[in-house]
């Protein structure tokens, strides 16, 4: 099978329409290199190399963790040729984008921040770390969007559980953690309980073990629930005000409240599994949605429905004070989705691993001008 065939079934099997592959340019404004606002400032050549990894993974045919839109055919030689070039200086990156792309204005939309944890943990449940990351249960089915629902399963939902009489909805958060489960349930690692929920949040996490061995837990599906922004609650409460309501402020707002606290996370009903990844290197940012592993500062979760991964993007909008609060004008690659990342210019910016990454990435929500560099037809 073909590599273009084989993204092809995937994309049928997860019900993501290739329609749109052709024509990404549609309704958007051409716009000239020049016209980019510190463009020729930025050093290109860690988007290079994290669009080299989104090439490798797209010409090896290697299915995405959560399908997205079909890159547009005029890609594949951009990849083959960025594979073909040794790693180059910024001003040959800038080359290289500026002779194989085109950028048109997307829009101007909000820029959220998301970054993987760094969390304690135990291999084994104790009185701190007393709340589990799960494994994917065998019997959680994922169901193609827009696709018919079987039968008793909600249109809303993007997964089901098999059972011996066919579909029935996924259990909540609040009915996995009272145990809905059962022997399915198989515990990766413990976490304490604010950290488990903030994993659940970004999707992966690095452990480190009392022993110091660290572990990569990495997304490994979900129940279909709708995620519900336990903040937006707080703030619709009057329990924490809007223009505070960080992720710092969140976790602080739960760990002073532990009973208050868990029933507010229980309000969420979706639930993640992971899965142990031993394949990444401890210098590899996590997987993101594409199964490439992510680059801190260069990659981007997009909307799935709307953008290919491995299309570059000029983003210009600004770091939170946690981030010296200058402006953010670079080159990123869409590498990544989520359940709340919709819309033509919305993304979420991949900061990092580790607190610091965790401090800036939870103060991001800024007003972002985004503009997607599509791959040129008449190729040079």
């Amino acid at each position: 099978m073909s590599v273009r065939a084989a993204v092809a079934l995937v994309l049928a099997l997860a019900g993501v329409s290739p329609a749109g592959a052709q024509s990404f340019e549609r309704g958007l404004e051409p716009v000239r290199f020049a016209d980019l606002n510190g463009w020729a400032q930025d050093d290109p050549s860690r988007a290079f190399a994290a669009f080299r990894v989104s090439c490798r993974t797209m010409l090896a045919g290697a299915p995405p963790l959560r399908a997205a839109l079909p890159p547009p055919p005029a890609l594949t030689p951009v990849c083959e040729a960025a594979l073909a070039k040794a790693r180059p200086d910024p001003a040959s990156a800038r080359a290289f984008f500026e002779r194989w792309f085109r950028p048109y204005r997307a829009g101007r939309g909000i820029l959220t921040g998301y970054y993987e944890p760094e969390a304690r943990g135990s291999l084994h449940r104790t009185a701190r770390f007393d709340t589990p990351l799960l494994a994917r249960p065998a019997d959680l089915v994922d169901l193609a969007d827009g696709a018919p629902r079987p039968a008793g399963v909600p249109a809303e939902l993007t997964a089901a559980r098999r059972t011996a009489q066919g579909h029935a909805p996924f259990p909540t958060r609040a009915e996995i953690e009272d145990g809905a489960l059962g022997p399915d349930a198989k515990p990766l690692v413990w976490l304490e309980r604010v950290d488990a929920f903030f994993v659940h949040i970004q999707g992966s996490t690095r452990v480190r073990l009392d022993d110091g061995a660290v572990i990569r837990i990495a997304y490994d599906g979900r129940n279909g629930r709708p995620f519900t922004p336990i903040g937006r609650l707080l703030v619709q409460r009057g329990e924490m005000a809007k223009d505070v309501a960080s992720m710092q402020a969140l976790r602080a707002w739960l760990a002073a409240r532990p009973a208050e606290g868990r029933a507010v996370m229980r309000e969420n009903q979706s639930y993640i599994f992971f899965k142990v990844d031993t394949a990444l290197k401890p210098s590899d940012g996590p997987r993101g949605a594409q199964a490439a592993p992510l680059t801190d500062g260069r990659s981007m979760a997009v909307d799935r429905t709307r953008w290919a991964y491995g299309l570059p993007f000029w983003i210009e909008g600004r770091l939170p004070p946690a981030g010296g609060g200058g402006p953010l004008r670079r080159l990123v690659i869409a590498q990544d989705t989520g359940s709340a990342i919709l819309g033509q210019a919305r993304g979420d910016y991949f900061v990092g691993s580790g607190d610091a990454a965790g401090a800036i990435a939870g103060g991001m929500r800024e007003q972002t001008e985004f503009v997607v560099l599509l791959p040129r037809a008449d190729r040079p």
